[in-house]
């Protein structure tokens, strides 16, 4: 839902009805993963998209019933050799969908939340004899909303805090007061963690493009240079936040205060030794989960060199991706900065990096599949 976010603020702001499909369970090979939601206006707007054209049509249909009778309504959506193509899932995989207009009070503290960049966990009835479309957020101190009944709202709360906790989506069951073992009450547990941050380092054309193509991604990215004259908010727009700095100190500044982390990215882009040996000392000390830096294959036997000289062993240097980026040919820094963003992606998720022409198996993989998914 934070991909629509900004709109769905825009119509409530607007005062305008609209229903909320939300995605609680796929199988098999499906284009967009649980939690996706898709908002259907009163006067016909879709903002939004479940499965990249598959079932948008028939999901428009069952909101605007929704919307004519204030009816919650799930669907069903799979293969269906008569009519794929309207109906179905032509790609093979099948998905579950809950329809409802949002609580206010919850959908209003959700976009807060959201705008704020701080974390909850919105816990929503999506099956069972319970009052479907039910909704609950959960903050780390707050509860907003109810289930229906104490129990429920207190295994939903201890859930929804844990699961906010490890990062992860899912649906959980309850009795119908919230008894544990007993699978009578479905309920969708979604976490909203604060975006991960991108740090781009170097004030340069090739850091101007990956942070538009960070910020495309869902990154909080951060543009550092410790050259006044390069590290402005105007020449990076698509930036969070430009910082003016020496990159190996404020580096070290944000992993003291805790704000670096396995979700974080940190891309040398300088290619300058007097910045980057430091600076990647503190990177690949660090927790970051992803440390590339920028140069010739010689700049990068040189930076090495010295790396090893500063005393870093060769597992931490195991962690450098360097030269940054996969091999796609890219010349322009526009293609330069979809090539590091190409092993992002690959990082993230495990993929070969090989056209998906070239490799059997599935194309979108899942937690079934054996494949841990960074949420």
């Amino acid at each position: 839902m934070r991909d629509i976010a900004p709109q769905l603020r825009e119509l409530c702001a607007a005062g305008r009805r609209f229903a909320l499909a939300t995605v609680v369970s796929t199988s098999g090979s499906t284009p967009r993963p649980v939690g996706t939601s898709m908002a259907v206006t009163e006067d016909g707007e879709v903002i939004g998209s479940l499965s990249g054209g598959c079932v948008e049509a028939a999901v428009y249909d069952v909101a605007q019933n929704v919307l004519a009778d204030g009816i919650p309504a799930t669907a069903h959506y799979g293969i269906s050799d008569d009519d794929a193509f309207a109906v179905g899932l032509t790609c093979g995989g099948s998905l579950d969908v809950v329809v409802c207009e949002p609580d206010p009070t919850v959908l209003e503290w959700l976009l807060r939340q959201l705008a704020r960049d701080e974390p909850c966990a919105l816990a929503t009835i999506v099956g069972g004899p319970a009052a479907i479309g039910a909704q609950l957020l959960v903050t780390e101190l707050e509860v907003v909303g109810s289930l229906g009944n104490e129990g429920l709202d207190v295994a939903a709360v201890a859930d929804g805090r844990g699961m906010l906790a490890a990062g992860q989506d899912g649906l959980r069951h309850y009795g119908a007061r919230g008894q544990r073992r007993i699978d009578d009450v479905t309920v969708l547990v979604q976490s909203f963690t604060p975006p991960p941050r991108m740090l781009v380092f170097g004030g340069t054309d090739f850091a101007a493009a990956l942070t538009r193509v960070g910020s495309f991604l869902g990154y909080r990215v951060v543009l550092c240079d410790a050259r006044p004259v390069f590290a402005t908010a105007r020449r990076f727009p698509d930036a969070a936040e430009v910082v003016c700095d020496w990159p190996d100190r404020y580096l070290a500044a944000e992993v003291a205060a805790g704000r670096v982390d396995a979700r974080t990215v940190v891309a040398v882009l300088t290619h300058d030794p007097k910045f980057d040996v430091p600076l990647l000392q503190v990177a690949l000390a660090s927790a970051a989960g992803y440390v590339g830096a920028m140069g010739s294959r010689r700049t990068h036997d040189t930076r090495l060199a010295q790396l090893r000289e500063a005393g870093m062993d060769e597992l931490t240097l195991g962690r450098l991706r360097s030269p940054i980026g996969l091999d796609v040919g890219g010349r322009t820094a526009e293609e330069t900065a979809i090539s590091i963003a190409a092993e992002l992606i690959q990082a993230r998720w495990g993929g070969t990096g090989k056209p998906l022409g070239s490799v059997d198996g599935a194309i979108h993989w899942s937690v079934a599949d054996g494949i841990a998914l960074v949420p």
